[in-house]
C-alpha cells in the first residue's frame, strides 16, 4: 500500500489537473479499470484526431521555440510503458516537426558496472534536459522499482525506499526549472502480443524484439501491480503521471501531444525582447531610408528622409520609385 501522506497535492500547473489522463496526486490507479483501446477526450475519429494532431504539432513547435530563446526553464517527458507499448514510437511521432537542437534523448537500458557502482539516480541526473530543452526519456529511474521489484533484483527494503527518493529527485529537478511530465503507455496483453509477433515476422523489426520480452511477459500481472503503486506513491504536484490508453497508436500520439502542449502553454515561455537592440545597424551594409529603424528616420519627418509628403520617397532623379 502507498505511504500515507499528509495531504492531497495541486498540480504546479493547474491545467495538467483537468486532463482526462491525469493521476491526481494522493491519488491511487486501477489499470483493469482503463481499457487500453479507449480514446476519452478524443477530438472525434480516427481522421479527426490525426488532423488535430497536425495543429498541435505546430503549437508544439512554436512554443519549443520560445522555450530555447527564453533559456531559463526545461521540460522533462518521461516516457514508461510494458515492451512493445509504443515508447520509440511515440517520440518519433510527438517530436517529428520540433528542431531537433532543442531536444534531448535519452534511453535507459540495462545498467552498466560503471552506473551500478552509483547511487541509481546518477545515471539519470546528468541526462536531465538542460535550460531552454525538451527532454525525453525512454524508460528512466522508475526502472529501479519495477523491472527490479518484478523481476526480484533487490530486496523490498531496496526498492520500497526508493519511492522517497524518487519523490525528493524530482522536487529537485523542478526547483530547478524543469516541468516534469510522466506519462505510461497502458498497453493490453493483446495488443503487446500481436507488436511482438510482428517484430518476430517482419526481418526488419527483429532487431527490437528480445526473448527477455518473453520473460517480461509472463510477469505481466506482477508488473501492472508495480505500475500501480509507482503511480500512486510518485505522482506528485512537481511530476504527475498520466496512463494514456495506448493500443490506438494515432490516440496515443494526440494524447501525449496534448500533455506536452498543455504544460507548454501554461507555462507560457517568451522570447526576450531584448530593447537594447532596437536601434542597432550592422556596420558596412548600405541601408534603403525605409528599412533604417524608425528612431532615426523619424527625426527629421518625411522630408528630411527624402520624401515628398505623400509618404513615398524620391529617387535622386527626383521620380517617384515603385
Amino acid at each position: 500500500m502507498p505511504a500515507p501522506r499528509a495531504s492531497v497535492q495541486k498540480p504546479v500547473l493547474k491545467k495538467l489537473i483537468d486532463l482526462p489522463w491525469v493521476v491526481a496526486p494522493g491519488s491511487s490507479t486501477n489499470l483493469k479499470t482503463i481499457s487500453p483501446a479507449s480514446t476519452p477526450d478524443a477530438p472525434g475519429n480516427r481522421a479527426q484526431t490525426e488532423a488535430a494532431t497536425a495543429e498541435l504539432k505546430v503549437t508544439l513547435a512554436e512554443l519549443q521555440n520560445r522555450l530555447r530563446a527564453e533559456e531559463t526553464r526545461a521540460v522533462l517527458l518521461l516516457l514508461q510503458g510494458m515492451d512493445a507499448s509504443g515508447k520509440d514510437g511515440t517520440a518519433k511521432a510527438v517530436f517529428s516537426a520540433v528542431n531537433p537542437m532543442g531536444v534531448r534523448v535519452a534511453s535507459f537500458n540495462v545498467p552498466t558496472e560503471d552506473e551500478l557502482s552509483h547511487d541509481f539516480l546518477w545515471r539519470i541526473h546528468k541526462e536531465a534536459p538542460p535550460r531552454g530543452h525538451i527532454g525525453i526519456f525512454n524508460r528512466s529511474h522508475y526502472e529501479d522499482v519495477l523491472a527490479v521489484r518484478v523481476r526480484k533484483i533487490a530486496p523490498e527494503s531496496v526498492w520500497r525506499r526508493r519511492f522517497g527518493l524518487i519523490r525528493d529527485f524530482e522536487n529537485n529537478l523542478a526547483a530547478g526549472g524543469t516541468t516534469i511530465l510522466k506519462v505510461m503507455l497502458h498497453i493490453s496483453a493483446e495488443e503487446q502480443g500481436a507488436r511482438l509477433q510482428e517484430r518476430i515476422d517482419d526481418p526488419s523489426k527483429r532487431w527490437k524484439f528480445r526473448l527477455g520480452d518473453l520473460d517480461d511477459r509472463k510477469l505481466w500481472t506482477p508488473y501492472q501491480r508495480a505500475y500501480e503503486e509507482a503511480l500512486a506513491e510518485t505522482s506528485i504536484a512537481n511530476a504527475p503521471w498520466f496512463v494514456v490508453p495506448a493500443d490506438r497508436k494515432w490516440y496515443r500520439n494526440y494524447a501525449v501531444l496534448s500533455i506536452l502542449t498543455t504544460a507548454l502553454t501554461e507555462m507560457n515561455p517568451k522570447v526576450p525582447l531584448q530593447p537594447d537592440l532596437e536601434n542597432l545597424m550592422v556596420p558596412g551594409l548600405r541601408y534603403s531610408e525605409e528599412a533604417k529603424p524608425k528612431a532615426s528616420s523619424q527625426a527629421g519627418g518625411n522630408k528630411a528622409s527624402g520624401g515628398n509628403g505623400d509618404g513615398k520617397s524620391k529617387s535622386p532623379g527626383g521620380s517617384d520609385k515603385d
